[in-house]
Parts: C-alpha cells; sequence; structure tokens
C-alpha cells in the first residue's frame, strides 16, 4: 500500500497497518460502486491479537469508512473497543465468523450485492466460461442454495461443506463470499470475479455466448499464474487503487 500516514498511538503497528488497509479497501469498493448503501462487510483478521476482527461500522457507508472508524471484534461478533460508539451488524458477520472460524487462510473475507455477481447467483448454470475472466475461476467456485437471510448458525454446516476446497462460495439468488490469504488476495479475486460477471450479462444480453472450452481453460489458468508476482497476489494491483483513492479523498487515513 502507499506510504502510511504516522501510525495513531492507540493501536499496535500491526493493527493500524491493517486499519488502513481495510478503510483504503472499502473506499476502493465505494469508489467502483460495489457499495450497498449501508449493507455488506469486508473483513479481516487482526494477526497480532488472537480472535480479533476488523469490520465496518453499521450505518457508515463505505465511502465515509476511516482506519479509527473500523470496529474491533471477537469471532463471535461482539466489540472489543468499547469507546467506538458505532454498532456491529452482527447478523451480517455470521458467515464471515464461520469461515474465520474454521479456515486458517482466510484472513480477508468480501460479501457483496453487486448487480452483476448477485445476477450471476441466480443464474442456472452459474459463471460460465463465456470470457478471460471467467476463465479464470472454472472449476475454483463453489455454491449453496438460497436458504434465506444468512442469519441462522445451523445453516454453517451446510455453507462449510459445500464450499469444500474452494475459497469463492457463491450463494444462489444471493451474492459472492470471497475469502483470501490476504487482504490483496481477497481484492483481486473479487475484481476479476466482477468483471467476469459483468462480461457474462453484457454477453448473454447479445445472443448466445462462445464458450470456452475446457483444454483450453487448463492452458489459461496455468499461464496465468506465471504472470503473478509470488508471495504478493494483487498488492500490485490493490496499491495502484489505493492510489487513485488518495487523489480523490485521504481522509480513510485517519
Amino acid at each position: 500500500m502507499a506510504t502510511q500516514l504516522k501510525r495513531n498511538s492507540k493501536y499496535s503497528e500491526a493493527e493500524w497497518t491493517a486499519r488502513q488497509e481495510l478503510a483504503a479497501c472499502y473506499r476502493i469498493f465505494a469508489m467502483m460502486g460495489w457499495d450497498e448503501m449501508i449493507f455488506n462487510h469486508i473483513t479481516v483478521k487482526l494477526e497480532d491479537q488472537e480472535g480479533a476482527f476488523l469490520i465496518n461500522p453499521y450505518g457508515m457507508h463505505f465511502s465515509e469508512v476511516t482506519a479509527s472508524s473500523l470496529i474491533k471484534i471477537d469471532i463471535d461478533g461482539n466489540k472489543l473497543d468499547e469507546d467506538n460508539p458505532w454498532h456491529v451488524n452482527k447478523a451480517g458477520f455470521v458467515q464471515h465468523s464461520l469461515f474465520h472460524r474454521v479456515l486458517p487462510d482466510a484472513h480477508a473475507i468480501i460479501h457483496t450485492h453487486t448487480t452483476a455477481t448477485m445476477a450471476v447467483c441466480g443464474l442456472e448454470g452459474g459463471l460460465q466460461p463465456t470470457n478471460f475472466y471467467a476463465c479464470n475461476f472454472m472449476g475454483q467456485l463453489a455454491y449453496h442454495d438460497f436458504e434465506g437471510v444468512t442469519v441462522r448458525e445451523e445453516e454453517g454446516a451446510r455453507l462449510i461443506e459445500h464450499l469444500g476446497d474452494k475459497r469463492i462460495l457463491m450463494l444462489r439468488n444471493h451474492g459472492p463470499v470471497v475469502m483470501g490469504k490476504s487482504l490483496s488476495d481477497a481484492f483481486i479475486k473479487y475484481w476479476a470475479l466482477q468483471r467476469a460477471c459483468e462480461i457474462q450479462l453484457a454477453t448473454m444480453s447479445m445472443g448466445k455466448p462462445i464458450l470456452v472450452g475446457e483444454d483450453v481453460i487448463k492452458v489459461h489458468q496455468r499461464d496465468l499464474y506465471m504472470a503473478a508476482i509470488p508471495g504478493q497476489s494483487g498488492k500490485a494491483e490493490f496499491d495502484a487503487m489505493v492510489r487513485k483513492v488518495d487523489r480523490i479523498d485521504t481522509s480513510w487515513r485517519d
């Protein structure tokens, strides 16, 4: 991420870094039009504090989120920084807490309700290999049938079962849950998924799409990772978007 402002002494260096990165991510989503009024969440695990996570304040628009306004919570969604006056949407954290709890590599989790991703989640066959970005995800997505608002703990077993060894769960008739080993990793997966869904919608609106064959998909996925910087999934892309956000407004850093 771009050079940070002086650390807030109230937080550890690791927590302040995580706060700034997550606040930047919320502003990026707002800038890209991936926000949904005051709803949806992006959460990250605090590496230096066992069982602690950061989440957006309930009632605050993504474009208003700042590093210091983010709320620190435990795995059950209870506030750990009681001096923060904002509330937590515990119902919205139900699925996040489930995946954070059982998946050690789920450092960051993104759940949104964008038109494109929700539309594909509501389409028979889901995401199809109609474009470059969609080919990234063939064989990499899991699906879970809609059971209503995801606030019931008993649904958790089925969510985990259907996720399997994948790290993107397409909630049918609802929206995607994207998990990453880092925030930038989750971000770049989400960006590519969003583009894949947007292009699929556009293609299908024009007529019968041309589907890419399995052999080509295998070659595509093999070669795709040759272009990545080892150990830095999404970092260059995330940093570029942070710089773009900074040219609009730097208040997220506070």
